[in-house]
């Protein structure tokens, strides 16, 4: 069933199944929103678990935020909404960005079990290239806002990020764009140790947005997590592989 509510005047639609004993709230990437997990639902589902599917705010029929949020901001607006919900110790699973919220929420608060699945967290290492590239934009950025204002200089400065960013990056608002290039720098790895649940790391093993050594890492920093791989798959691991995902989720769940 199709659901709206509003968490500090931000309207954010979910779905919510609404039968089951327990709860699992399922939280997409980046450039996607519920409709990506729809498999992962069907499955949960079939176990006769309650399944609440989120879009993030500026994702699907969620309010896009009107400041730049970070992966705190995006893990206390579903800390909101499983207080207004009433739910204790649901459990959560995180596809990429929706894994950064899944490990910071779970390092906080309590929570029955964790599925990051191809999850974001780790910030990965970055060549001198890159570093150059950022600081020469840092510096045309303080030209430009000293010779056309602030105004100009950002849709200016919009336009090139859009050319050179990532389709992602292209394909989102102006507020996105500034919201993704503030969480894809945000590292959790200090967060890791903090996680409780019993955690089940899902991943494909030719994942290139967020690469196996990121899955492996997890596993070994946080306390009670375990890692299965698919070959051939990437990073949407349960769509390459939808049969063996299916199974694996089936036995976490119980």
């Amino acid at each position: 069933m199709d659901k709206d509510t509003r968490l500090e005047g931000l309207k954010l639609h979910y779905t919510d199944s609404e039968k089951g004993d327990k709860t699992i709230i399922l939280m997409h990437g980046w450039g996607c929103n519920h409709t990506t997990l729809a498999s992962i639902e069907r499955v949960a589902l079939s176990c006769g678990y309650r399944v609440i599917n989120v879009d993030f705010p500026g994702f699907g029929s969620s309010e896009e935020p009107a400041d730049v949020w970070g992966v705190e901001q995006y893990t206390r607006q579903i800390e909101a909404f499983v207080k207004e919900l009433g739910i204790t110790s649901p459990i959560l699973l995180g596809h990429s960005f929706g894994g950064r919220v899944g490990i910071l929420y779970a390092s906080r608060n309590p929570v029955e079990k964790l599925i990051l699945v191809d999850a974001a967290g780790i910030k990965p290492r970055r060549s001198l290239k890159y570093y150059w590239k950022v600081y020469s934009f840092k510096a045309i950025k303080r030209l430009m806002y000293l010779f056309l204002g602030k105004e100009k200089a950002e849709q200016r400065l919009d336009a090139r990020r859009a050319k050179a960013g990532s389709s992602d990056y292209a394909n989102a608002t102006p507020m996105m764009r500034r919201i993704l290039s503030k969480v894809v720098n945000e590292d959790l790895s200090d967060r890791l140790s903090s996680i409780q649940a019993p955690t089940l790391l899902i991943w494909g093993e030719n994942d290139t947005a967020t690469p196996l050594a990121d899955a492996k890492k997890m596993e070994k920093l946080i306390p009670d997590a375990g890692l299965v791989s698919f070959p051939g798959c990437g990073h949407y691991s349960f769509l390459d592989n939808p049969a063996q995902f299916a199974a694996v989720l089936r036995s976490f769940l119980g």
